[in-house]
């Protein structure tokens, strides 16, 4: 896990155990059932096959952070920076941030959360319509916060 003076608030490597298991629903998206095996977590995500394919059996490095910055350092009351304002931008004249050591970004919020026992619970974000769930030991998302933004990133 990510030490406190870091943007990432959960990391993870996870193995695919299923693609489109309920079958494909659209063209360029597909579904994947993943679990990890280092903090025994169980993902669903959605994820554009074309800018990033996998297959069944794949491991990929997976981490969710609340910001791309470098610098953990915040000075506004919504947890951003100035710097954090220009951090990506896709004409590459923004500072280069964490995205960089990534294959596979995608911004978007953290929108509920369940507690199926007082140990497990359940963490649901939405990048734009492409939906997460990530179910596990609630110690290991406990900065994973209900309606906070959020990026997913993702490396083979």
């Amino acid at each position: 896990m990510a030490s406190a003076a870091s943007n990432i608030v959960f990391d993870d490597i996870f193995t695919i155990g299923s693609i489109d298991k309920e079958g494909k629903k659209f063209d360029r998206v597909s579904r994947l059932q993943a679990h990890s095996k280092n903090n025994d977590m169980d993902m669903t995500l959605d994820f554009n096959t074309e800018l990033f394919p996998l297959k069944n059996g794949d491991h990929f490095s997976f981490s969710l952070a609340s910001s791309l910055s470098r610098n953990p350092h915040t000075n506004n009351p919504d947890g951003t920076t100035e710097e954090d304002e220009h951090i990506w931008r896709p004409d590459g004249k923004g500072q280069r941030g964490i995205e960089e050591d990534y294959d596979y970004v995608m911004f978007g919020k953290v929108y509920k959360f369940d507690g199926n026992t007082q140990e497990i619970v359940t963490a649901y974000a939405s990048f734009g319509g492409l939906l997460m769930s990530l179910t596990g030991s609630f110690r290991h998302m406990t900065n994973v916060v209900l309606g906070d933004p959020i990026y997913l990133l993702m490396r083979y």
